[in-house]
């Protein structure tokens, strides 16, 4: 028997490969609720956990090399929010619509803030990027709903607090006329994508 044969039947490393199967199994599970993997599974044979922990993989290696760093963590921080914004645009509810005008408030307050700090964060935070993504991953994702969290914690209340300052005073509700106007919206954007 070669030394090769030896390692894999060690059982260490078939309770290894035995647990490592159980995750990608798993994560296949949760991937399958996603027809767009599913197509792409058929698609191009190549099984979607895979598929998914390739991407993965990717990422890091982008976010490993400086250059890329940045644009990547903006770009995984506006492609998904700008779709789902865009789908909420044209859906009559109005619950998608909060989502995603809270992600855009958060994220671009962050964005802002980021420019002043950029060059001292950098030094004493070699990964600032890649925990950035997974910063706008749990604001964008409904399972976390973090831009909604942040901003029922920080941004809303430090609202209120400038505009009682300023005294504009604070009022709860939205006025009628605004959601007549933003109905107006929506049905002109509809209409002008029917023709």
């Amino acid at each position: 028997m070669s030394s090769s044969q030896n390692v894999k039947q060690h059982p260490a490393v078939i309770q290894a490969s035995n647990k490592a199967q159980y995750y990608v199994d798993q994560l296949d599970k949760e991937l399958s609720k996603y027809p767009a993997l599913t197509n792409f599974e058929q698609t191009t044979q190549i099984p979607k956990a895979y598929a998914f922990l390739g991407g993965v993989v990717l990422v890091f290696v982008l976010h490993s090399i400086n250059a890329v760093a940045q644009p990547v963590s903006n770009l995984l921080g506006w492609l998904l929010p700008a779709y789902l914004s865009i789908k909420a645009i044209e859906s009559p509810s109005h619950a998608d619509d909060i989502q995603w005008l809270t992600y855009w408030v958060v994220f671009g307050f962050f964005n802002f803030m980021e420019t002043f700090a950029k060059g001292v964060i950098l030094y004493y935070f070699p990964w600032y990027f890649a925990t950035k993504t997974v910063f706008s991953l749990w604001l964008q994702l409904p399972a976390f709903r973090g831009a909604e969290k942040l901003y029922g914690a920080v941004v809303r209340p430090a609202f209120h607090s400038v505009r009682a300052r300023t005294g504009n005073g604070a009022t709860n509700s939205v006025p009628p006329e605004s959601t007549a106007q933003a109905d107006t919206l929506r049905e002109r954007a509809a209409f002008a994508t029917s023709d």
